[in-house]
């Protein structure tokens, strides 16, 4: 059976880090928790290929520094992250969410919202893109099997794929070939550091945020 470790980081001082910042899955199950009451702005990854020994809990895909709770630290790419901001806007009644592959691809994931008010769309990536992934990007296992789709950024770390220095600008910051691949098998996510912001979408006081792995 596959597990899946369903970590969080709160990437804004003083937000709180949600169970714990991390937890177990297994196939076909679930595990909810409520929303924080206050503003809160954070991602949810998955992280597969896990195994602990030697008191290190270290996985293939969205490691946190071999734990299983990570405590507010980000995964190690390539991992496909859910990113939310929580009670925002006038009344803090908005609650905005997005997928992006700008940190790669792991697990395919959708954000589905419930009795939600506005347009409130069903957003993610479904597709299998460890079995297209070009070859530059792929991450292997000690065995040889693809277990992540790596960003551009995290090949071959330049500044003009990592939107940074000159390139750090709506600008200059562009779509390459690699990010286009990912754009084209799920075009409802960001894929590169300064995607359309309308990626992120926001929805009036839903009842329930929906996050779904797909491995």
């Amino acid at each position: 059976m596959h597990t899946a470790k369903a970590p969080f980081s709160s990437p804004n001082a003083g937000h709180p880090v949600l169970e714990r910042g991390g937890f177990a899955l297994n196939s076909l199950t679930h595990h909810s928790f409520p929303a924080p009451t206050q503003h809160w702005s954070g991602r949810i990854w998955a992280r597969t290929g896990c195994t602990y020994a030697n008191n290190r809990f270290t996985c293939a895909t969205g490691d946190c520094g071999g734990r299983i709770e990570c405590n507010g630290a980000g995964g190690k790419p390539p991992a496909t992250l859910a990113q939310f901001s929580l009670h925002h806007g006038h009344n803090a009644a908005l609650s905005s969410y997005g997928v992006s592959l700008v940190d790669g691809y792991n697990v395919g994931m959708t954000i589905t919202p419930h009795e939600g008010r506005g347009v409130c769309p069903v957003v993610g990536c479904r597709a299998d893109l460890l079995a297209s992934c070009p070859e530059p990007l792929k991450l292997k296992s000690h065995a040889g099997h693809v277990v992540g789709c790596k960003s551009a950024c995290e090949a071959f770390n330049t500044d003009e794929f990592c939107c940074r220095n000159h390139y750090n600008s709506p600008q200059t910051c562009r779509a390459s070939h690699y990010s286009q691949f990912f754009k084209h098998s799920c075009p409802a996510t960001f894929t590169y550091a300064h995607d359309s912001p309308s990626l992120m979408h926001d929805c009036s006081s839903p009842r329930e945020l929906k996050v779904i792995f797909c491995h």
